[in-house]
């Protein structure tokens, strides 16, 4: 398209009076999903994602190593030993004896408590990678259905090209255009046929990145629902800060954290060693009882275990600055989901009361005009690309409106409750 030339006066007033005709008021917007429960498409999906994804089952059993840990860790730390003893020569000797280290210095219970505390520290890890990939995959599904209705209007743009590409053909033989203006035409069709398999690319692109996070095979997609995501006032309340899956995961490698500590104190304390010993001497016809009792207590001399506590002690501290870290990053987080959402979602619903959503009723008046000679072949073409590129555009919006809603859910902490349907039964 070379030369562009300004449409003339009546077609621009044909054009807006025929417009507001075809649709006498902004168009109304299909009602928004529940905002406190997922589509059952979408419900069934991320189940299916949950129940297959590696990374996810990868986290399930490493906490349930972690339980496994934590019961290990409960237990008593020494066992009793026992000793026999026999020695034949001049002196016949046959002893039993037992000997049990007492932990007087309480290690089982700290290390009780940092087994208990790393098994939350993997549970909270397993809740945060069963939310994320659910972001994650949903995040995905909108861009591949978006993909897939891009490339559906795609089709209509092809068609309406072939349509146009005839017609021209047409109007040059009864001479109503010129040939270049014929051309344009063939080129049109061109660049619309080049710009679907671009579509049809992109399409198979999304949808092998849908496939790559999990839950099978996506031979047939979810569609985006036909209403927006839910406005915040819909919304279910957002989590206290504390109860979000990071924060508590902080918590617990804190917990965590002091427990080590705990044990690298505790470790410096000897614990003593109490044995039994019970048996029998023989020296010739003399035989005499043997009973002994006998304590030992290793001599903290060559290794006090300072340095242990020292790499503790820092351990614990790099473990409460990346909380405190972490807890500022959240607070940025929601704040900035809330205000992109209500950004996205506000665009969303002015561009389809507006008239730029109309593009069936654009393209059907466009086609009319020219043939009937009221705007030339470039104008038309010019116009039409607009219209597609608007309604390329909405489509983009309404996909990032709803990637907003997902990360606010996520940010508020509800993503999985909005998926299972638990955060409608939360009131506000």
């Amino acid at each position: 398209m070379s030369v562009f030339r300004s449409v003339p006066a009546g077609a621009a007033c044909m054009l807006f009076v025929t417009a507001l005709g075809a649709v006498p008021g902004p168009m109304p917007t299909p009602a928004s999903p529940s905002a406190g429960r997922a589509p059952p498409s979408l419900q069934a999906a991320v189940q299916r994602l949950w129940d297959t994804n590696p990374e996810i089952r990868a986290a399930r059993a490493q906490r349930d190593a972690a339980s496994a840990r934590a019961d290990a860790a409960a237990q008593p730390l020494y066992n009793p030993e026992l000793v026999l003893d026999a020695e034949h020569a001049d002196v016949n000797r046959r002893t039993a004896g037992l000997s049990l280290t007492l932990d007087l210095s309480g290690k089982r219970r700290a290390r009780a408590g940092q087994g208990s505390a790393e098994l939350r520290v993997s549970e909270a890890r397993y809740t945060l990678v069963r939310r994320d990939m659910a972001a994650r995959w949903l995040k995905a599904w909108s861009v591949a259905a978006l993909a897939e209705r891009r490339s559906v209007l795609g089709q209509r743009r092809l068609a309406l090209m072939r349509r146009f590409d005839e017609l021209a053909a047409q109007r040059l033989k009864v001479g109503d255009i010129s040939s270049p203006e014929r051309d344009l035409a063939g080129l049109a069709l061109g660049e619309a046929q080049l710009q679907q398999a671009v579509l049809v690319a992109d399409e198979a692109a999304a949808r092998a990145g849908l496939q790559a996070i999990g839950a099978g095979r996506v031979a047939s997609l979810p569609p985006l629902p036909d209403g927006l995501p839910p406005a915040l006032a819909e919304a279910p309340p957002a989590r206290a800060s504390e109860e979000l899956p990071e924060r508590v995961q902080a918590r617990a490698e804190q917990d965590s954290a002091e427990a080590g500590l705990r044990m690298a104190r505790r470790a410096r304390i000897p614990d003593p060693t109490i044995s039994l010993t019970g048996g029998q001497v023989r020296n010739g016809p003399v035989s005499d009882r043997l009973v002994g009792l006998g304590i030992s207590i290793p001599l903290p001399v060559l290794n006090t275990g300072r340095a242990e506590v020292a790499a503790a002690q820092a351990q614990a501290e790099a473990v409460a600055a990346n909380a405190r870290s972490r807890r500022l990053g959240l607070e940025a987080a929601r704040v900035e989901a809330r205000t992109r959402h209500e950004a996205m979602r506000n665009a969303a619903v002015a561009f389809r009361a507006g008239r730029a959503a109309a593009f069936e009723d654009r393209t059907a008046l466009l086609e009319k005009l020219w043939r009937a000679g009221e705007i030339g072949t470039s104008d038309y073409l010019m116009q039409l690309k607009q219209s597609l590129d608007t309604a390329l555009s909405g489509l983009e919006l309404e996909s990032r409106a709803w990637q907003a809603w997902f990360d606010y859910l996520t940010a508020a902490g509800r993503l999985t409750d909005w998926v299972d349907g638990r955060s409608q039964e939360i009131s506000p």
